[in-house]
């Protein structure tokens, strides 16, 4: 499966998280740091819901990257 994952740069490094997956986020100094943190995340959240018993969510997000023109 593939999820949608959102990287956000903060103040002190970066958080990402899953909206296909509620409550799976994390943080990290280094965009590299948190990419590594997320896969994580999406294992250990996905096993947590296998052993209570929850049905796996479908990936339903899409993202899409759109320019948009300057407004004066």
């Amino acid at each position: 499966m593939k999820y949608v994952i959102v990287i956000e740069s903060v103040e002190n490094g970066f958080s990402a998280y899953v909206p296909d997956l509620p409550g799976c986020v994390t943080v990290g100094e280094s965009r590299e740091e948190v990419e590594g943190h997320i896969q994580e995340a999406i294992l250990l959240h996905l096993e947590g819901m296998n052993e209570d018993g929850l049905e796996i969510p479908k990936p339903t997000t899409e993202a899409v990257t759109m320019l948009i023109p300057n407004v004066a």
